[in-house]
């Protein structure tokens, strides 16, 4: 059956996080409310407080989640004192912005030709970024037909209702739709669960940790939104 529409995730998928986000961007953020961190410490503190973010799949988006989220990786940086809540919210405040952010090099090419051909494209985020805005800052304007944010929708990947209002936007079936996104658990089983069909871009160098159970699903891995036209 022909894809009609085409779904991407957006952090981690088609941009990542610049300086603002990284060990020292932390260690500016916590020197100005006078706390020190583990520069060295970030990668392992930010594994640590993934499954924060592994929410049921009925819960409604609230911003508690990614300040815990935030909070956690400043204390196993070695972040403490009373300022601490207060720069955890900043962070996740300044996380909106889209000029702390790169657009990955191979999202514009692909996106143009999935475009040229007739493909809608929309873009489904469990951020509170406006996603307006990033279409505009990327200059992706023009090829997006659509796009749904968890914050604006009310309930979060991956529950199926965020990707049923994506495909209601795009006036397409679930069954002639695909989803793109880096995460199993948020794009590819809400995708399923939603009738649409899903590819797991895995942009590491490793294999994916859940390699052998996404084969034996069946659910394609790519390593580059460059694979993407040619799959369909």
């Amino acid at each position: 059956m022909k894809i009609q529409a085409v779904f991407f995730d957006v952090d981690f998928t088609l941009i990542y996080p610049g300086p603002t986000f990284r060990g020292e961007g932390y260690r500016r953020f916590a020197a100005r409310y006078g706390m020190e961190v583990d520069v060295d410490a970030f990668g392992r503190s930010v594994a640590s407080a993934a499954p924060i973010l592994d929410q049921p799949a009925s819960a409604v988006y609230d911003a508690e989640i990614f300040v815990r989220y935030t909070r956690h990786i400043l204390e196993q940086m070695g972040a403490r004192g009373a300022q601490l809540d207060i720069c955890a919210r900043e962070i996740y405040d300044e996380w909106a912005a889209c000029q702390h952010f790169e657009l990955y090099d191979d999202v514009a090419p692909a996106l143009g030709v999935l475009h040229r051909a007739g493909v809608r494209i929309g873009l489904i985020s469990n951020s509170h970024r406006c996603l307006v805005s990033f279409q505009s800052h990327f200059e992706l304007d023009g090829l997006i037909a659509c796009a749904v944010s968890s914050s604006e929708h009310g309930l979060m990947k991956p529950h199926p209702s965020i990707f049923r209002a994506a495909l209601d936007l795009a006036n397409v079936p679930a069954g002639e739709s695909l989803m793109v996104g880096d995460s199993v658990r948020q794009d590819i089983d809400g995708a399923l669960a939603a009738g649409m069909r899903a590819i797991l871009l895995h942009r590491g160098a490793a294999p994916h940790p859940l390699a052998n159970e996404l084969v034996e699903r069946g659910i394609t891995t790519i390593r580059s939104l460059a694979e993407l036209p040619v799959i369909f």
